[in-house]
């Protein structure tokens, strides 16, 4: 093991700088593939962009019509970044996500095929509940599960897939993921702590909580990571 560990280390030495060079600003790239509030004053009426702040900022529902806007805005957003397939995106209670994909794409007839995606296929999806954890809450053959699209988190580009993010619930309203109880809370902390907060100040009107994540990243040469196969 020292003698492969000398020889990765020999050959991580001997490797050649790999010329790179920048062609865009990092200010450029940054949230390039997120359907950002930006992106949605773009390709929005004005209409359909105050629908959306107001569901995420307010919790106000959207309208159907508005949903459909979002929809085909979001498509033409998509597609002009090369992406054929969208999914609804989720966390089940399986410690990991999944996905429900589907392509931009409807036969019309005589031969032909047009890209669609409307409201309906943004707001809910029935992907095959059977597959994921429920806690015991129910049969399989009572299995029905639903996704639904949450705005308060914005849409973004994998590949060349379109990924919706949505919470994931049976038919009967319960939780089959991780995220519903999270908005839950979220919502539950918002309402208390606002009531609070309006004896120090009459004009707060709602609170959002947020939590910081930290993570480091090591960027470590393939041939050392091959020489420690107990880690891998």
């Amino acid at each position: 093991m020292t003698t492969f560990r000398f020889k990765a280390l020999k050959e991580t030495l001997n490797r050649k700088p790999v010329a790179f060079k920048e062609t865009t600003k990092h200010s450029e790239k940054f949230g390039m593939n997120v359907f950002s509030e930006n992106s949605m004053r773009q390709y929005l009426t004005k209409e359909a962009y105050e629908g959306v702040m107001n569901a995420v900022k307010h919790g106000t529902k959207i309208d159907r019509k508005i949903a459909d806007q979002v929809a085909n805005s979001m498509k033409d957003w998509a597609m002009s970044k090369g992406v054929t397939h969208y999914t609804h995106w989720f966390q089940p209670l399986t410690g990991g996500t999944a996905e429900k994909h589907d392509a931009f794409f409807e036969p019309i007839g005589g031969g032909n095929a047009v890209e669609k995606f409307g409201g309906n296929e943004l707001v809910q999806q029935e992907p095959d509940a059977s597959s994921f954890p429920s806690g015991g809450i129910r049969n399989t053959f009572e299995a029905r599960g639903y996704t639904a699209w949450d705005p308060t988190s914005p849409a973004f580009i994998y590949g060349t897939t379109l990924c919706i993010p949505t919470i994931f619930v049976a038919y009967t309203g319960e939780a089959l993921d991780n995220k519903t109880p999270l908005l839950r809370a979220l919502q539950a902390v918002d309402k208390y702590a606002t009531a609070v907060a309006k004896y120090f100040d009459k004009n707060v009107t709602k609170v959002n909580a947020s939590l910081g994540w930290e993570q480091e990243y090591f960027l470590i040469d393939k041939a050392l990571v091959i020489a420690r196969p107990d880690i891998v």
